[in-house]
């Protein structure tokens, strides 16, 4: 609930200048100013608002480029709040999966629901415990097509989850012929993505990754802020460029 929060926040106190998600407020109901309260008191201040809202504008591109390219099934792990399903141009271009607990997709239709917000006819709702049950069975009973080329995206799930329960679904997307793999988490401060690690994870294919960078008002050189415009850079397993 809070990245939902933080999304619909976005919307109104950044005038949606990274992403744009008209539906990330009519999911939450009537509760706005909880959400833009939770945003406006958060630790973080404005950076983890920026940063959620940077990984789904990131993910949503990526999509676009990869249907562009012949991908035919969107995946979308951990589901939760997120609207891209039901908003998306792509929609009637792809088999949709949300992947998710199963009480959280129950909740979540309850409230698309109540807000009025259209259920594609090509998305269909995957119940998973990743902790207890597998992806690749989860998805197979729902009819996913494991030769088809497919986009994968798991944002903010990760750090909930077990180290087994996570290097089993990744090694189920890696073992796929023709998957993207989307996964945007922050490193801690002074870290760098382990490059050979995920190219290992996701079956040694060429990875290239794109990250928002502005220089840090703190003046500290190894931090980052995202910026509203957007700016991608590639990176490399080291700190982004100066």
């Amino acid at each position: 609930m809070s990245a939902a929060r933080l999304r619909a926040a976005h919307q109104v106190l950044d005038n949606a200048s990274i992403l744009a998600d008209p539906l990330a407020l009519r999911i939450l109901g009537d509760d706005i100013q909880v959400s833009l309260d939770h945003a406006q008191a958060h630790l973080s201040g404005p950076r983890l608002r920026w940063f959620i809202a940077a990984r789904s504008r990131i993910a949503e591109e990526v999509l676009d480029e990869a249907v562009n390219a012949g991908a035919t099934q969107l995946v979308v792990l951990g589901a939760g709040l997120d609207t891209l399903a039901y908003r998306t141009p792509l929609a009637g271009r792809l088999r949709i999966f949300e992947v998710d607990f199963p009480a959280t997709q129950a909740r979540k239709r309850e409230m698309l629901a109540a807000a009025g917000i259209a259920v594609p006819d090509t998305l269909s709702y995957v119940g998973v415990d990743f902790e207890r049950e597998t992806l690749a069975d989860a998805l197979d009973a729902a009819g996913f097509a494991a030769t088809a080329r497919s986009v994968f995206s798991w944002l903010g799930v990760a750090p909930y989850l077990t180290e087994a329960a996570i290097f089993s679904t990744l090694g189920y997307i890696a073992r796929l012929a023709g998957a993207r793999f989307v996964a945007l988490n922050e490193t801690a401060e002074g870290q760098a993505f382990n490059e050979p690690l995920l190219k290992d994870l996701t079956g040694g294919d060429t990875m290239t990754g794109r990250i928002n960078y502005t220089p840090a008002t703190n003046g500290n050189s190894d931090c980052a802020a995202v910026s509203g415009c957007l700016t991608y850079q590639e990176f490399n397993g080291s700190r982004p460029p100066q």
